[in-house]
Formats: structure tokens, sequence, C-alpha cells
């Protein structure tokens, strides 16, 4: 299976000293090294060399006040590089309205929020205002929203905290990240009934999934990649993946996936996720 054209559905594209920051925070966590490059030229050409001719670019501001500077930040990278497709962020205590309404007006493609990092979800009503405009500009919205790797005790995530999202908006598009990890079954429900809900296989299918997110990819079966293939994209969490980006895919490729499945996965889901479709 080729994946030449491959859509990167989940990648981090941040200014340098945050970048920093935030591998210095998974480092002392969770133990984890990082070898890939995180200045956009070098993570560009990475990518490409890897089959992969557009990346979702992701930010997400830890607290209240950064946000519209990261959102600009990423922007104007985006707007020097032919594969980056910016998203923008916002903090529950930013005037969330007027940061996202800036963002959507500059070409933010869609909204990424890392729920427990950033301490709100998709059940904050704080973010109301946010996914208002996103139904309004017609915006996807990427989640953090399970527990994995180390936030089950974080109110901010959780199939319930989703669920609520996907009763209160269901004209918005919404990707739980890491294939909802560990509440994996309750969102492949979601993802069954529907339509809007997508989920993505950041860190969770590689065969060093279980090593580093303490989730056993088998349980994700062939079927339900197949039967579920226009509602999962592939992402890889590039550049701060603590192994090498190949082994990210290698588990998806391993499996015996009809053609079509793999075509969605790695590129037409992602188009349909961001309203190409």
């Amino acid at each position: 299976m080729s994946v030449a054209g491959a859509i990167d559905a989940h990648v981090h594209l941040m200014p340098p000293r945050l970048m920093a920051a935030i591998r210095e925070s998974l480092s002392r966590e969770a133990g984890w090294t990082f070898d890939h490059p995180a200045e956009r030229e070098r993570m560009e050409a990475a990518l490409r060399s890897a089959g992969v001719d557009r990346y979702f670019a992701l930010p997400y501001a830890h607290e209240a006040g950064v946000a519209e500077e990261l959102n600009e930040w990423v922007l104007d990278a985006a707007d020097r590089s032919d594969m980056a497709v910016p998203f923008a962020t916002v903090h529950g205590d930013d005037d969330v309205d007027a940061v996202v309404r800036r963002a959507f007006e500059a070409g933010a493609r869609g909204l990424k929020f890392q729920c427990p990092v950033q301490g709100c979800g998709p059940a904050d009503p704080r973010l109301t205002p946010a996914f208002e405009l996103a139904a309004e500009y017609d915006r996807p919205v990427l989640f953090h929203a399970g527990t994995a790797p180390t936030f089950e005790a974080s109110p901010h995530v959780g199939a319930d905290q989703f669920a609520r999202f996907v009763d209160s908006f269901p004209d918005v598009r919404a990707c739980a990240a890491h294939m909802g990890a560990y509440e994996t079954p309750e969102f492949v429900e979601f993802a069954r009934r529907h339509d809007q809900v997508f989920l993505d296989t950041t860190m969770a299918l590689s065969p060093r999934s279980e090593e580093f997110l303490g989730f056993d990819p088998a349980t994700v079966t062939d079927e339900t990649l197949s039967s579920l293939a226009r509602s999962i994209m592939f992402g890889s969490d590039y550049p701060n993946l603590p192994y090498a980006y190949d082994d990210e895919r290698r588990g998806l490729l391993d499996r015996d996936l009809p053609e079509s499945a793999y075509r969605d996965i790695f590129r037409r889901t992602a188009e349909r996720f961001l309203g190409e479709r």
C-alpha cells in the first residue's frame, strides 16, 4: 500500500520556545525523548520524504492570553508553507468569541483543544462561543478528548464530556484524537452513530502504542477500521513522537484493510473533516 499523497491530521507546529517547553514537560512527565526536528522547514522535509503532502498544523494555548499571538504565528507559518493546514486555539479564560473570530477570518481551518492541559473541554460553557463560531464558519474541532495517557482524573475529558458536545453542536464536525483512548469503544460508537464524529489514529495504532500510550492497538479490529474508514484519519503527533515516524504508520499498513479504507484513512477522511468533500 502506497502512502504517497497522505495527509497527517495531527502535527504540532509551535514557536521554538513553546515547543521546547512542551518537549521538556513531556520528557519530565513521561520520560520520552525526541529525535524529530521541530523547525517547520525540516519538519516538512521529513514529512514529505515519508509521502505526506499536507498536515494539520495544531497549536494549543496552555494558559489564558497566549492564544491570539500563537494563532497568528501558526497562520504566518502556514502562509509560507505549501503543506500546512493551519488550525487555531483559544483558552477558556480568553475573550473566546473575539479570538476565534479573528482566527477564522485570518484563515484558520479549524480549532484544536488539548483539553486536560488547557483546563477546558468539549462540555465547558466558556467555549460555547467558539463552538458556535465553528458552526457559523463551518470549521471542524479537534479535541484531545480521551483520558490517555495520564488524564483519567481530569474533569475536562472523557466520553461523557464529548457526548454533551455532540448533542449540543450536531452541525460541527468533531474529532477525538488518539482513537479516544482509553475509552475507545465509547468513542467508536459515537463515530458509528454520528456522521459528524471523527477519530484520529495518533499514537493508538502503532506497534509502539502499548509501550508509550499504554493502549493495545489490537483492541481496534480490522473490521472497525474498515467499516469506519470514512470517519478515521491518520495522525502522528509529529514532531513530538517518541519513536520513528515509520513506526506510527506500520501498525496500519501491516493490517489487511481494503485499498479504499487506506485511501480514506490516509487522505480522504481528512479532506471530509476539513469540509473539502
